[in-house]
């Protein structure tokens, strides 16, 4: 539907209107600058919390850890804010060109609520990583305390570590990543919009973009995991890496020269583990 207004600048008020690129891009912003301001917040109290030191040279992050009172569903719902905040910052930088492309598939029929339409397809893409974390934060959970029951298990941690990493990196250059990095970069060739019960279907697209995404990322966020969920460092460099290979002309060329660097990355954490270096 089109209405017209009166006066100097009056004119037909489209879907276009309805959420422009200008209100699109402040609302992506303000998102990610709250997602990075909180890691930073969970980081800071994570390093006050310290760790716990462990055979081979490591130290078992407070995030693996249930500290002294604390009950397993305040532990999961701290490592759930975590969690949270780090697939924000890391995934959004790829997720809103696959929302903005969303909103203008909707199309004028849907204007009016295009902008929830939007937020429930990326509630749809984050829960896909929420669940994901349901299962990290077990997983590593048992994995920490095995470790600092077992010296033998701690000892091959880093072993283990720098393996992850390595593998990783070698998939970079593997045909399968290739088709799942092509599939990510055409997304737009598999998502069809269906007018009818639009709020399933947006959280369907995001849904469905968050296992692309997971396909295609999955092994960066391996390293992410295997060399520190809270080093920063590490997390910034993956998340550029995984913007970069979706976004960049040239992301096949892009994938290969992050594959490089993180296969060195994980050679030099198996030969440190190894008293190499």
């Amino acid at each position: 539907m089109t209405r017209t207004t009166t006066g100097p600048k009056a004119g037909p008020i489209t879907g276009e209107t309805a959420l422009d690129p200008r209100a699109f891009g402040v609302a992506v912003a303000a998102v990610f600058a709250v997602a990075v301001v909180a890691t930073l917040a969970q980081h800071a109290a994570m390093a006050a919390m310290g760790g716990v030191p462990m055979p081979g040279g490591w130290m078992a992050s407070a995030a693996g850890l249930r500290p002294c009172g604390q009950g397993a569903g305040r532990a999961f719902a701290t490592f759930a804010g975590m969690w949270g905040a780090m697939t924000v910052t890391m995934m959004l930088p790829v997720l809103a060109p696959q929302l903005w492309h969303y909103r203008r598939r909707i199309g004028p029929q849907a204007a009016a609520r295009s902008a929830w339409l939007v937020v429930v397809a990326g509630a749809g893409y984050f829960s896909v990583w929420m669940a994901l974390g349901a299962l990290v934060f077990p997983a590593g959970a048992v994995l920490t305390t095995a470790a600092a029951r077992l010296p033998a298990l701690a000892r091959a941690m880093p072993f283990v570590s720098g393996a992850i990493v390595l593998a990783a990196g070698a998939l970079q250059f593997s045909g399968w990543k290739a088709r799942r990095l092509a599939c990510c970069r055409h997304a737009e060739a598999h998502d069809v919009h269906r007018p009818r019960a639009a709020a399933v279907t947006a959280w369907r697209y995001g849904v469905r973009a968050a296992v692309r995404c997971g396909a295609c990322c999955g092994n960066l966020m391996a390293v992410a995991l295997a060399a520190g969920m809270m080093d920063l460092r590490v997390m910034a460099a993956v998340t550029v890496a995984i913007a970069a290979e979706r976004v960049v002309p040239a992301g096949g060329r892009v994938a290969r020269t992050v594959g490089c660097v993180v296969v060195a990355g994980g050679m030099a954490m198996i030969a440190r583990a190894a008293g190499l270096a």
